[in-house]
């Protein structure tokens, strides 16, 4: 016997001609094709009096009622080195675990955010795809998103300070900065070896963050960190600057790597939404090992 399923919300209507199934959906859906409504049914997306329905072919009578569900073109995303936390028609925004590239450079086919959110949307239409707005560096975990049309990505990159309203990083350090909050400015730039590095207004691009210690011991400092400017390696930069780089960096000065990772985690994501113009605002929790290891001997 099927287990009886909860009605979901969603468009509903109400028959008044005599039809079938596909037809009346292709009407009413007239900016999606045809192989996607039909994926609509084959997730039981699809309801008629109160019934989930898979067949096409399904006859409408007057006086039937047809749902549409709110869920139309999500379908289940499961994978241990990224989770989804919001996804629409517009965007998707992930919560991607270190050790995950966000993309590859490389014609391999490699496991990385991108690759694993294309396959995903191709479940619900095979033509559908998805376009990069930013990177994290493989070692950073944290909030990223990605559009799922070339007009929402070409829109929010032209307009990329004005509709991301904050973007919150956290890091553990190493030592304690004499300041215990203060705003960093360099100019930046990237040498031949792909290290960025910090040089003067003539030969760098502008980079703003402003940071403040949430805590420390004598070792080590977690940060918050908020960046007015977003370039290539920012915070790893500026922290090996200021003679305080990331832990688990050894590319940017670091000495130590007690958790085995990168410590720089994206927190906070903020934007006005580009369809809705709706703020949204997503947070992840600190990362346990960055935590973890400023409590140890923490001074008080």
């Amino acid at each position: 016997m099927q287990k009886k399923r909860n009605k979901p919300q969603g468009q509903q209507s109400v028959i008044t001609e005599k039809s079938t199934l596909l037809p009346y959906l292709l009407e009413r859906l007239g900016r999606q094709s045809r192989t996607s409504v039909k994926a609509l049914l084959r997730h039981g997306l699809i309801w008629v009096n109160g019934t989930p329905v898979t067949h096409f072919n399904t006859p409408l009578n007057p006086g039937d009622e047809v749902l549409i569900s709110h869920e139309k073109g999500r379908v289940a995303f499961n994978h241990p080195q990224m989770k989804i936390v919001w996804e629409d028609d517009e965007l998707i925004v992930v919560d991607k675990k270190d050790g995950l590239l966000s993309v590859s450079d490389s014609p391999a086919q490699e496991r990385t955010a991108y690759f694993l959110l294309s396959q995903h949307v191709k479940k619900i239409d095979p033509r559908n795809k998805i376009f990069i707005l930013h990177r994290l560096d493989k070692g950073t975990s944290g909030l990223m998103m990605f559009a799922r049309n070339k007009n929402i990505q070409e829109y929010l990159r032209a307009n990329w300070h004005e509709m991301i309203t904050r973007r919150t990083y956290i890091a553990v350090i190493e030592g304690v900065p004499e300041k215990s909050s203060d705003t960093l400015v360099s100019w930046l730039a990237e040498n031949s070896r792909m290290k960025v590095f910090c040089t003067d207004p003539q030969h760098g691009k502008e980079a703003v963050s402003h940071y403040r210690v949430l805590k420390n011991n004598t070792k080590y400092s977690l940060l918050e960190l908020d960046l007015e400017t977003g370039r290539k390696n920012q915070i790893r930069a500026q922290m090996e600057q200021i003679g305080h780089p990331v832990v688990g960096d050894p590319k940017y000065g670091a000495r130590t790597n007690p958790a085995g990772r990168l410590m720089l985690h994206a927190r906070r994501l903020c934007f006005r939404h580009p369809a809705t113009g709706e703020e949204m605002r997503f947070e992840t929790p600190v990362p346990k090992k960055f935590n973890n290891l400023v409590k140890q001997n923490e001074d008080v």
